[in-house]
């Protein structure tokens, strides 16, 4: 990771990308709304709990756990973003 900057970006970014699809999905069916409000909803508290991570990497004095923590933190976010578009996927069948 580049630094702590892009990664904040990053989150924002899937997230935005989650958002309007899930905009989306309602625009297409808004008979779906309230179950694509929730998943919205977990969302945004999974970027809060992101940046809580990334603000905070459990040994900042020692550079070799910090690059491993934010590694782990990059690829809990795809998993968990990648989850979360899968139950959107789930929602429009």
């Amino acid at each position: 990771m580049a630094n702590l900057r892009f990664l904040k970006k990053e989150i924002d970014y899937r997230l935005e990308e989650f958002v309007f699809d899930c905009q989306m999905t309602i625009f297409v069916q808004p008979n779906k709304e309230e179950q694509i409000v929730e998943l919205m909803q977990r969302g945004v508290e999974l970027r809060n709990a992101l940046y809580k991570k990334a603000m905070n990497p459990a040994e900042p004095k020692n550079p070799s756990l910090v690059r491993k923590h934010y590694a782990a933190l990059r690829r809990d976010m795809v998993s968990s973003f990648e989850s979360l578009f899968n139950d959107l996927s789930e929602v429009c069948k």
